[in-house]
């Protein structure tokens, strides 16, 4: 069975909710920063996300990792080996209840820099700013940053 299989839900915590798959994207800058996406959606605390998204229909993680980088921050990078899955149970900024399976890539770039332009009218309503965090702000932040293990991941990642 391929673990892109949108029809089967390969680790079924909740096999009725829909199974969402997303490509996260570690953004790393020079200095190390994390690039982060605040989202400020009606109803709810704000929240910082890293960039990435839902899979289209068929579309690898990695293939998913590529667009949504490009589309969301306009860099054009290969995203490497996958770093870390999470499964989380949550509520889509559009109010729909989920199972996800995220898959975690780590990307390195030259300059801390980013294009928007190609935001979708929904991601120009709800990301309302983008910040490079440092580790010591991360781990301290005033508002929700998730994953909640992003310092981990990436340490994890280091020590591979």
């Amino acid at each position: 069975m391929s673990l892109n299989s949108t029809a089967v839900n390969p680790n079924p915590q909740n096999p009725s909710l829909r199974l969402r798959r997303a490509a996260r994207v570690i953004v790393l800058d020079p200095l190390d920063r994390v690039l982060m996406f605040r989202f400020d959606v009606p109803g709810r605390d704000p929240f910082w996300v890293t960039a990435g998204g839902e899979c289209e229909p068929g579309e690898s993680f990695e293939d998913a990792a590529r667009r949504e980088l490009l589309e969301e921050t306009g860099i054009t990078a290969d995203p490497g080996l996958q770093i870390a899955r999470l499964t989380p149970q949550f509520v889509t900024v559009e109010g729909e209840p989920v199972q996800a399976d995220e898959r975690f890539f780590r990307v390195r770039v030259a300059e801390a820099v980013i294009d928007t332009s190609r935001h979708t009218a929904a991601e120009q309503r709800l990301m309302t700013q983008h910040r490079w965090f440092t580790r010591a702000e991360l781990a301290d932040w005033h508002e929700a940053v998730f994953p909640e293990t992003i310092l981990a991941m990436i340490d994890e990642d280091n020590a591979a």
